[in-house]
């Protein structure tokens, strides 16, 4: 598994809340897929190519968070439809050398973001 740089937020940490930081962070990983790792279900995974590139941009693009689906705003959950099945995805955050949660998810240092794309079928 590669390792990525950490995501950097442009934010003046004593503005803005833990939960914007953290928020801030989960958006700028979603929308670029970049400083953390993308992970497909078997599901998504064997789904033709143009059905999983579709995946990956409604999941890029996503900004319908619900109080129902995120609960904490940390827009680190979303579930879409494509076509005809009902895909969730998921951010979760370890610490650096991924053997357990990270200790401070609004800390880029000492985080590493996986977004997983799955049916929901799958979950």
């Amino acid at each position: 598994m590669s390792r990525s740089a950490p995501i950097s937020v442009e934010a003046n940490p004593a503005s803005t809340t833990r939960t914007d930081r953290v928020r801030a962070l989960n958006d700028a990983f979603r929308r670029s897929f970049a400083g953390g790792h993308v992970m497909l279900s078997r599901g998504i995974a064997t789904l033709p190519e143009e059905r999983r590139r579709e995946a990956e941009a409604v999941v890029q693009s996503f900004a319908t968070f619900s109080v129902a689906d995120d609960p904490y705003g940390q827009h680190d959950f979303g579930a879409f439809d494509l076509a005809g099945q009902r895909c969730f995805w998921k951010i979760d955050t370890y610490d650096r050398v991924m053997v357990g949660h990270s200790p401070d998810p609004a800390d880029p240092a000492v985080t590493v973001r996986i977004l997983t794309i799955m049916l929901a079928a799958e979950y």
